[in-house]
C-alpha cells in the first residue's frame, strides 16, 4: 500500500480548505445551519460547479470526475474541519452510490448527471431512524428487521395500475426537508413474502419539457413527482449543521429503483454503500476533531494565567499531546479505510470516539473564558454527539466489526437481532 497522496489529491484538499476558510467561518456555519435549506445555497453552488464536489466519485460518463472514495474522504475531511452544513454527505455518499448500483440505465442517465453538477440533491430515507442498521454498520442488515415489516410499521409499497404507491413515514432523514430526490426504503410483497426495496420519490417539481429539449431529466418514468401525499417536516436536532427531517408518505407515487424486485440485492447494495460511507464519515469526524484541536492550541497560546500563557504549563501540554496522538491515530485509520472500505466501520468507531474526546477537552481547556453559545467550541461537541447517535453508537460499531472478524467465534444469528431492541 502506498500511503502517499497524489498531487491531484493534495490539490483537492488545499483548494477546498482555502475556499472554506474564506466562505465558511464559524459565524457563517451557524447562520447557514439555521436557514430554510439547512445550508448555504450559494456556497453549495460554488462547491458543485467550481470544484465538482458531489461528482467526485461518480463515473465520467455521468458528468463526474471519475475519482475514488479516497478523494471524497479527503474532501469530507475538510468539510468536517469547518463543520460545513451541506447536502454533500446525503447526496454524494449515501444516495448517489445506490442509484449507480441499483438504478436502470435510464435512471442513472437521468439522475446522476444532475447529482454530479449539484442541481439535484438527494438523500436516503429509512424508517425508524435506523440508518446505521440499514447500512450494515451495527449489525447484519439481512438479519435485523431494521425497516419494520409485516403489514404494519415502516413504509409499505403497493403496486398499482399507475405505478407504485408508498404509505408510512421515516424519521431522522438527513437533509430530508430539502433534498430534491428521496430514496425510500419500503416493504412490499405482503407478510409472507415481505422484502425491502428502494423507491425514488421526486420531492421537487418537474421541469418543463421544453426547457430540456424533451422529457425532463429523470422524468416521470424514472422518479415521479412526490408532491402528492408527501409531507416533510424539519426536526429540531442536536446539531444544526446536520439537519434532520420526518418524511410522511400518504399514497405517494414512486418509482422502483431498478427493474426486477425479485432479483434486486438491496441489502447488499446498502451494506456496500455503508462501508464506503463509514470511511468517508470517519475522515469527516477526524477533520472535526482536528479543527477543534487547532482552535484549542491557538487559544492556549493566547490565554494567560499567572503572567504566562496557559499553553506553557506542563499539564496542558500533556493533555494536548494526548489529543494530538488520538487525532493522528484516527486519521491513519480513516485513510486506510478510504483505501479499503471493509475497514470503514471500525475506523468510524475510532474517529467518532476521538471527535467526542477532543471536543470535550476543547471545552475544558477553553474554561478560562466561560462557556457561551457565542463560542464555536460547543458546535464540535454537538457534531460528535449527533454523529454518534445517527451512525453509531461506537460500542455497537466495534461489536459488529468484531463479530465480522470472527473474534467471538461462531455467534448465533439470533444474537444479531439484539439491534432491534436498541
Amino acid at each position: 500500500m502506498d500511503a502517499a497522496f497524489t498531487a491531484e489529491q493534495d490539490e483537492i484538499r488545499r483548494t477546498l480548505r482555502d475556499l472554506l476558510a474564506r466562505h465558511a467561518g464559524p459565524g457563517g456555519t451557524r447562520a447557514a445551519g439555521h436557514t430554510a435549506e439547512g445550508h448555504d445555497p450559494a456556497l453549495w453552488h460554488r462547491l458543485a460547479q467550481g470544484l465538482g464536489l458531489p461528482g467526485l466519485a461518480l463515473p465520467e460518463e455521468y458528468g463526474g470526475a471519475g475519482c475514488t472514495s479516497t478523494e471524497l474522504a479527503l474532501a469530507c475531511e475538510e468539510t468536517g474541519r469547518a463543520l460545513l452544513p451541506s447536502p454533500l454527505l446525503a447526496t454524494a455518499v449515501l444516495a448517489a452510490p445506490l442509484v449507480a448500483a441499483l438504478g436502470t440505465p435510464s435512471q442513472r442517465a437521468g439522475l446522476l448527471p444532475r447529482i454530479a453538477d449539484g442541481t439535484l440533491t438527494a438523500t436516503l430515507a429509512v424508517p425508524g431512524g435506523s440508518m446505521a442498521a440499514a447500512l450494515g454498520l451495527t449489525g447484519d442488515n439481512r438479519a435485523v428487521p431494521w425497516s419494520g415489516g409485516g403489514r404494519a410499521g415502516g413504509v409499505q409499497a403497493r403496486p398499482g395500475a399507475g405505478g407504485w404507491r408508498l404509505y408510512g413515514e421515516a424519521d431522522r432523514v438527513l437533509d430530508g426537508h430539502s433534498a430534491g430526490l428521496l430514496l425510500v426504503a419500503a416493504h412490499t410483497g405482503g407478510y409472507p413474502r415481505s422484502r425491502t426495496l428502494l423507491f425514488l420519490v421526486r420531492a421537487e417539481s418537474e421541469a418543463p419539457a421544453e426547457a430540456s429539449g424533451g422529457a425532463s431529466a429523470g422524468g416521470p418514468a424514472d422518479a415521479p413527482s412526490g408532491a402528492e401525499g408527501l409531507t416533510r417536516t424539519r426536526l429540531t436536532s442536536l446539531d444544526a449543521t446536520r439537519p434532520l427531517a420526518r418524511v410522511e408518505l400518504r399514497d405517494t407515487p414512486a418509482a422502483l429503483l431498478g427493474t426486477d424486485p425479485d432479483t434486486a440485492d438491496v441489502c447488499g447494495a446498502l451494506a456496500a454503500t455503508g462501508r464506503t460511507a463509514a470511511a468517508v464519515l470517519a475522515a469527516e469526524a477526524v477533520g472535526a476533531a482536528a479543527g477543534a484541536l487547532e482552535r484549542t492550541v491557538a487559544y492556549v497560546k493566547e490565554r494567560e494565567q499567572f503572567g504566562r500563557a496557559i499553553g506553557s504549563f506542563q499539564a496542558v501540554k500533556h493533555r494536548l499531546a494526548d489529543l494530538y496522538v488520538r487525532v493522528e491515530a484516527a486519521r491513519s485509520a480513516a485513510y486506510y479505510a478510504a483505501w479499503d472500505p471493509a475497514a470503514g466501520p471500525l475506523a468510524l468507531a475510532q474517529a467518532l470516539e476521538t471527535a467526542r474526546t477532543v471536543a470535550g477537552e476543547a471545552v475544558q481547556l477553553h474554561g478560562g473564558i466561560g462557556f457561551t453559545w457565542e463560542h464555536e467550541a460547543h458546535l464540535y461537541v454537538k457534531r460528535a454527539a449527533a454523529d454518534g447517535l445517527l451512525f453509531g453508537p461506537v460500542h455497537r460499531l466495534r461489536d459488529h466489526a468484531a463479530v465480522r472478524a470472527g473474534l467471538f467465534g461462531d455467534v448465533p444469528s439470533r444474537a444479531l437481532t439484539h439491534e432491534v431492541a436498541v
